[in-house]
Formats: C-alpha cells, structure tokens, sequence
C-alpha cells in the first residue's frame, strides 16, 4: 500500500517516539511537582520548549504546549480577539481550516465581533491588496494561513503581516500545513501568533503549540491551574512536547525536502493531466510557485470522489477528498466552494499528498492506480 494522505497525518518518526519514551514510563514526573522527579520533568519540558523556539526562531517563553492544531487555533483567535480592546473587527478567508472558521462564528454568534472573509484568487491565495482594501482602524485581528491543506495554495505571510501591521492589526497564521516544508522563522514572517501541530510532521497527534509575541496579550481558554504561562492551564503532557521539540529539530533545514518533494508531485500532475482530460487541477500550478511542494488535489468530472478513493485503496494507494476533518460528511467542500466550483464537481475532489520520503516510484505507481481506478468509469 502506498499512502499518500500526509496532509491527513504522517508517520510518527522512530526519533520521536525514542525521545517521548522516557517520560510514558521511568520519568513520569508531574513538571510541575517541586520533588526530584517533578523536576526531571520540568527540565525535560524546558528544553522542549526551547527547541521548538529555536525552530521558530523565538524565544522559550513565547512557546504555549498545546493539544494539537485546533487548540492552537482557539486560543490564538478568541484569546487574542478577547485579550485586545482596539475593536471588534476580525479578517479571515472562507479557505481556512474549520477550526479557525469555527472560532470566527463563535466571536460573531456570542461576543459580537464582526468578520470579514476576503475573496480568494480563482487559485486560492489571498492577495495583499484584498487584504489592504479590508482592513479598518478598528480590526483587531486578522488569521490566514500559510498553505492550504486541500488545494495547496500558499500565501505570501510576510507581505499579508506587513499590511495587516499597517493599520497595528495582530496577524496570526495557521502554520500546520507548512511546518516541516517552509521556513517558519517568525521575525521573518511579521506574524504575532503561529499555531502547530505535531502529527503533521512526524510527531504524535495530540501535540501541537501556539507561539505568541510577548507584545500580543490573549485570554485563556482553558482555565484551572495557570500551566503554560497562565494561557493554558492543564498537567503538560512532556512526552510528547518532547516529541514535539524532536520534530522541531528534525526540520530545521525544510529546503532540501520541499524541493525533492515538489519534483515527484509535479510529475505526477503532469501525469494526471496529460493523461485524463476530464481531470482538473484545483489551486496553484507548480509552475507558480505558489503550491505546496507535496500536495495534489484534482476533481474528475463525473466520478464521486469517495468511490474513487475506494478504487484507489482497492489498486493500493491510500489518498483522501480532501480535508480529513470533513471526511464522511456529504457536504462539499468549503474550501472549493468558495473558490466557485459548483457542488457537483466538488464532490468529485480526490487529493493525493506526498512525505519526506517521496519518490518517483511512488509518482509512478499512484498514476498506475489511478488509470485502473478510473478506467472502472470509462476514462
């Protein structure tokens, strides 16, 4: 079986889980017990802390240990928009992850916030200038991600922060799609708040972080004992930080592994295109330079794309219809939705997502899969 379902999840690296080991069993320690063993804890969560700062190029103190993604994403969004009295205007895009737009409702149903969701490009990227014409003196927040985990497109952060720090706006990104394939240095990116999960690049799920600027104030949403500097209060899980920090380190240099990877995934779209001309390719083309190195999403017009994935695992590769949080619902998908594909065609979405071990072969042998899968429905 060939599985090229990455932007799902990854395989949890064989580093990281001999790195966690100690703290699942000798060193169980409370990190926040004063005792001999606490302490182990805590000094092994320190440098958790800090390794995933150094990935980030921040500092220790500005690293918030968290569930994963989505708590990430809460916390950054309805700590901040609560935290910070300049106004209750919030900009975001319709692409984003559920977990961002879930926030964005909750802040509108129940504190009144007003939002804003830019109009992406026909390829999914949000542009400066959109964002520029959106902002007001009163937006207090603006949250975008940098690359979209169905279609692909990515986003100029940089330039997006640089606007939103026009108007003193805070900017946050959901950065989960990007860890492990793009330079995450924060001071580079302009951003007051980076959200992560670890699963998404070889640590286990259920660990992910938020790093906040120390000039960004944010209300906790998690109450109880003041953990993680008072914003997320709850006993530190310091096995998987620690796997967290390993996963940190291991992609530190993304360069080398975006580039091999955007060569096999290129290729296969070149394959897919040339050879089905029913097949469209949603977001970027690689030629832009604007797509994620690893991820392929395309819709086949007149083919469900949840029997095309049974197809697929039937020829032996394991690929999705695009984000898994979503999978199982018959709703179309949002992201292309809001990119105006009609519902039809976009129940017809399959993407394919390659990993750090990507390879030609691979590229090969999904194409190979495909031609049988969809030859079933006379393409």
């Amino acid at each position: 079986m060939i599985y090229l379902d990455h932007a799902a999840t990854t395989p949890v690296r064989a580093e990281c889980l001999k790195a966690a080991w100690p703290y699942l069993t000798d060193e169980f320690g409370n990190p926040s017990s004063v005792h001999e063993t606490g302490l182990r804890a805590k000094a092994a969560l320190d440098w958790a802390r800090q390794a995933c700062a150094d990935f980030l190029g921040a500092r220790a103190g500005e690293i918030i240990f968290t569930s994963g993604g989505t708590e990430a994403n809460n916390l950054a969004i309805k700590g901040t928009a609560l935290a910070n009295p300049r106004g209750r205007h919030i900009v975001s895009s319709p692409l984003e992850h559920e977990a961002v737009l879930a926030c964005l409702r909750y802040l509108e149903q129940f504190h009144g916030f007003e939002v804003t969701l830019l109009e992406p490009s026909s390829d999914g990227q949000i542009s400066p200038m959109v964002l520029r014409t959106a902002l007001r003196e009163d937006t207090t927040l603006v949250s975008l991600m940098y690359a979209n985990n169905e279609i692909g497109a990515i986003n100029d952060i940089a330039a997006l922060a640089a606007e939103a720090a026009k108007v003193g706006a805070a900017f946050h990104t959901d950065a989960v799609q990007a860890a492990g394939w793009f330079d995450l240095n924060v001071a580079a990116l302009g951003v007051q708040a980076l959200s992560l999960s670890g699963h998404k690049f070889g640590a286990p799920k259920g660990s992910g972080l938020l790093w906040l600027s120390p000039g960004v104030a944010a209300e906790p949403v998690l109450h109880g004992g003041g953990q993680e500097h008072g914003l997320r209060s709850g006993t530190q899980n310091v096995a998987w930080a620690v796997a967290l920090g390993v996963a940190c380190q291991l992609a530190v240099n993304p360069g080398q592994a975006a580039a091999k990877a955007a060569a096999v995934t290129s290729a296969f779209i070149d394959g897919v295109l040339g050879q089905f001309a029913n097949a469209r390719l949603t977001g970027p083309t690689p030629e832009s330079g604007n797509r994620h190195p690893a991820i392929a999403s395309f819709t086949f017009d007149g083919v469900y794309g949840e029997t095309l994935l049974l197809e697929l695992e039937n020829a032996g590769v394991t690929c999705s219809s695009g984000s898994a949080c979503a999978a199982g619902n018959d709703e179309p998908s949002h992201v292309l939705t809001a990119l105006g594909i009609p519902a039809d065609t976009c129940r017809t979405a399959v993407r394919f997502s390659f990993g750090h071990d990507a390879s030609i072969s691979q590229s090969t042998a999904a194409l190979t899969a495909l031609t049988t899968a969809l030859g079933k429905f006379g393409y």
